[in-house]
């Protein structure tokens, strides 16, 4: 069995695609999916399975639920990987961001750099965007437009999160 880290895009943020972890975690259970482990209500989840998760999962989402979102899906080494690759791995905390993709980027560097602050830095490096954010993401114009920066959806985590995933992958 392979572990996988699974992003999902868009639950429980602003009163919207409400689902607890709990539901979550018992739906992928019942789709087969084993040592199913979640972290916050944004849903973050660390599970072991045969094949790799796919689309099934969407369609069970919305069948269950009534609602469409994306998930990233990460095998435990490309999730290392991500890990490995910040370029920022000097600062600590919630100024580090990481914005997953499942397709290809296709970045608009023009835009991103018309949008981002004086003081936000930031790095491509495959599926992964990294952003430095030290005044917070809450305002930020890059973040505000990051799929259509990349061109692809994507979502986001802080590096708290991200080190918190990496300790569950390692130990299930």
């Amino acid at each position: 069995m392979k572990t996988y880290v699974l992003l999902f895009r868009g639950i429980n943020v602003g009163g919207k695609n409400k689902m607890t972890m709990k539901d979550l975690s018992s739906l992928l259970e019942e789709m087969g999916f084993c040592e199913v482990k979640t972290y916050i209500q944004s849903g973050n989840v660390v599970l072991k399975s045969k094949e790799r998760p796919d689309e099934s999962i969407q369609l069970k989402i919305a069948s269950k639920f009534g609602f469409n979102i994306d998930i990233m899906i990460l095998e435990k080494a490309e999730f290392e990987r991500s890990l490995n690759n910040n370029p920022y791995n000097s600062i600590q905390g919630k100024e580090i961001h990481f914005y997953f993709t499942q397709k290809v980027p296709q970045p608009d560097f023009e835009k991103i750099s018309s949008l981002a602050s004086e003081n936000e830095k930031y790095e491509l490096n495959g599926n992964v965007f990294y952003l430095y954010a030290p005044d917070g993401i809450g305002r930020s114009k890059l973040v505000a437009n990051i799929d259509k920066c990349l061109g692809v959806s994507a979502t986001g985590r802080n590096l708290n999160t991200i080190n918190k995933l990496g300790e569950m992958v390692t130990n299930i």
